[in-house]
């Protein structure tokens, strides 16, 4: 039996941010059982937790999705990187199948450093092909120097941005179209501006992912996007993102990026929040595992206090 976490992550709501499913000791299990049990999950992505390669390191992880593994992600990062750290600051290394990947903690607070610098692709990515694969028009792609692209850092994403919110809020992947758009990169990543950040929707419906809350990884990768957009100055850049909100899940992500000479070699994303150590967002619900055909377990609530209208104990969850 296996006892796995779920959390919310970059939100400090109940019920918004990015779900996370973290499962523990999982050092057992194939890479197919993996992948069955984040497919039961069915959220945007599963964690699983093992024992470091580096016993300097926190643990080794892998990274599901509910139809494929990913080298490396934002949110089970950040999420299990909290989880593990027990609401206390510091710094951990997770070892991720992308490479080593340090995590900050502070006031609850998570940071992790992209763990391979984005690269920019040649590929060129025409605006009509991204109206064509979203449901829009070619004038609503692209705002200021800012043009469609791919970038990769492990997982890699088509980036498009998108003339306002207007057309952030239409756009929908449309079957043959998407498909052609993203290829074997699967992934698209839309922003556009707000405020004095950004608003974002990324969408993977081939890995199982109709529409993700957070992206944390895509979050680092918009560096690349960025710097090829002019859009950063020299020296240490600060945004602010909101992600999640077309689909009542609101998210909040932040990204800093180092640029020296023109060339950027940092690019962290922060602001991931999992209730520790205030509670205040949604607590990790605790599930006894069950294997199945054995009824359901009790759910033991863990945190400082559970979010206002909650109550602990309720119905447990199983897995094989």
């Amino acid at each position: 039996m296996l006892e796995f976490f779920v959390y919310d992550v970059f939100t400090d709501r109940a019920f918004s941010g990015n779900p996370l499913a973290v499962v523990m000791g999982a050092d057992a299990l194939s890479g197919v059982q993996m992948q069955a049990i984040a497919r039961q999950f069915n959220l945007s992505e599963t964690i699983f937790v093992m024992a470091p390669r580096d016993p300097a390191h926190a643990a080794r992880v892998r990274i599901f999705l509910p139809l494929a593994e990913i080298p490396f992600a934002g949110h089970p990062t950040i999420g299990c990187a909290l989880h593990l750290a027990g609401g206390a600051d510091g710094a951990l290394v997770l070892e991720e199948e992308a490479g080593p990947v340090p995590v900050r903690i502070a006031a609850g607070l998570a940071e992790f450093a992209a763990p391979v610098l984005p690269v920019l692709s040649p590929e060129v990515v025409a605006p009509e092909a991204v109206a064509a694969g979203l449901g829009l028009e070619a004038v609503q792609v692209g705002f200021g120097a800012h043009r469609p692209c791919i970038a990769h850092a492990g997982p890699g994403f088509v980036f498009a941005p998108l003339r306002d919110l207007a057309a952030l809020a239409g756009a929908r992947p449309r079957g043959a179209a998407f498909d052609a758009l993203t290829g074997e990169i699967a992934k698209l990543y839309c922003y556009a501006p707000e405020g004095a950040g950004f608003r974002a929707r990324m969408f993977a419906p081939a890995n199982g992912v109709p529409e993700d809350p957070a992206t944390g990884s895509a979050t680092a990768v918009l560096a690349a996007a960025l710097l090829a957009a002019g859009a950063l100055a020299e020296g240490e850049t600060r945004l602010s993102l909101r992600q999640g909100v077309e689909m009542g899940r609101p998210a909040e992500l932040g990204l800093r990026i180092t640029v020296a000479g023109g060339a950027w070699y940092r690019s962290a994303s922060r602001a991931g929040r999992c209730g520790w150590p205030r509670g205040t967002s949604v607590c990790p619900v605790r599930e006894r595992a069950m294997r199945a055909g054995r009824g359901r377990a009790a759910a033991d609530v863990i945190g400082a206090a559970p979010p206002p209208g909650w109550t602990r104990g309720g119905p447990g969850g199983m897995l094989p």
